[in-house]
């Protein structure tokens, strides 16, 4: 996954540290991310839904607020205004680049700071929050005994997951008077809204409210046993993949045409797990799966084998055969299923040198009012199947190098 790591002025002038994570291939849309409070660009959740959507062609940019991880400027003078004013900024910063943003996703109180930023940017189509809570004084909870401190002397620290932060009174007074369902009813992109019902930091009913506030078209998905920052792997991913299939309902993500002579396109194999064997695998905008490997050899079974989807491709390309003949033939076939099996076996005319050959076996199922005639005749047809007729064939593989 390409990045590129630059700068760009926030608010108050200071220089954001911002990091723009594109597709391996065609870009087909740009995003863009907010952290949640207090955290930052290269929290395990942001990595994780940033390099998911990559891989879906769309491009995310994801950033420091003002006095947070390498970004200047001093977090004690921001406020939950200024974050939305970062967040518009970095949305300019992007169009410079002619890369405009048409979906805004948001964490926590990054969710609440998209939902406020989204009528400033008009590129915006699509909008999703994860744990975001409707009031944003809500995160004031955080602060316990030392909200009094705030009042009585203007700021104090706070220790938020073991990190001390200066929080002064005009984030308070801020946070105080932000209210979100004006910004939510006049939202003119489309909605989605993500929350786990065991979220113990911002409780499941703020989901309700931002659903409940905003217009069609909008969407809930549960993401069920999940915590507040996402830390579950698993969950992440899960999120990033329901965001990247509903984004396309509402984005652009049209693929350039293919290169000459490759009608498909280009499948794109990304490595998701360095520690296993989980690929992520692309065929353009609007397919994705996952290719792995059994436990039982050092996998995590979240995917077929790689042997699984040749035996896959062997079993679909049969079946669209035999319907394609059936349809132009007028013949009477109500459904038709295909097992395939694979398999390594010794060569029968090389066990001595222990040569082995693969072996597919496919067993074709046909439902219908089928004479025995138009049954054999079907079953012929299947190996006319073009998958059928590669495997049996010699193929070359051309690979190369390419740069980083």
């Amino acid at each position: 996954m390409p990045t590129d790591r630059f700068t760009f002025p926030g608010h108050s002038g200071a220089a954001l540290a911002a990091r723009l994570d594109m597709p391996d291939g065609p870009h087909l849309a740009t995003a863009l991310f907010a952290h949640c409070f207090t955290c930052g660009k290269d929290i395990a959740a942001a990595r994780r839904i940033s390099a998911r959507l990559a891989s879906m062609g769309i491009a995310v940019l994801r950033f420091d607020f003002t006095g947070l991880g390498h970004s200047g400027g001093e977090f004690a003078n921001t406020s939950f205004t200024t974050n939305v004013d970062d967040l518009v900024a970095a949305a300019k910063a992007l169009e410079g680049r002619g890369m405009a943003p048409s979906l805004l996703v948001g964490h926590s109180l990054g969710g609440a700071a998209v939902l406020r930023a989204a009528s400033d940017i008009a590129s915006v189509r699509a909008v999703a929050t994860i744990g975001a809570p409707s009031d944003p004084g809500h995160v004031t909870q955080n602060f316990g005994a030392s909200l009094d401190e705030i009042h009585e002397y203007g700021q104090a620290e706070v220790t938020l997951a073991g990190r001390a932060f200066t929080i002064g009174r005009t984030f308070i007074e801020d946070v105080a008077a932000a209210n979100l369902n004006p910004a939510i009813e006049r939202l003119s992109a489309a909605l989605l809204v993500l929350h786990s019902p065991r979220d113990a930091i911002v409780g499941i009913d703020n989901a309700q409210d931002i659903f409940l506030a905003a217009r069609h078209p909008k969407s809930f998905v549960t993401l069920d046993d999940a915590d507040h920052l996402l830390s579950c792997p698993d969950d992440a991913d899960y999120a990033a993949d329901v965001i990247a299939a509903w984004a396309g309902r509402y984005l652009d993500l049209r693929a350039p045409a293919p290169p000459p002579g490759v009608p498909e396109g280009i499948v794109r194999v990304s490595e998701a797990d360095p520690d296993g064997f989980l690929q992520d695998i692309q065929a353009g905008p609007r397919h994705h799966v996952q290719a792995d490997e059994p436990q039982a050899y050092g996998g995590s079974d979240l995917g077929m084998s790689p042997y699984g989807f040749l035996s896959s491709g062997l079993g679909a390309c049969t079946a669209m055969t035999i319907r394609m003949y059936a349809r132009r033939r007028k013949i009477a076939l109500d459904h038709v299923s295909v097992d395939v099996s694979h398999n390594k076996v010794h060569a029968q005319d090389a066990e001595a040198g222990g040569t082995k050959l693969d072996v597919f076996t496919r067993k074709i199922r046909l439902t219908g009012k089928l004479s025995t005639a138009e049954r054999e005749k079907l079953l012929e047809i299947a190996d006319k199947c073009p998958v059928h007729r590669t495997l049996e064939a010699e193929a070359r593989i051309e690979t190369s190098l390419t740069q980083d």
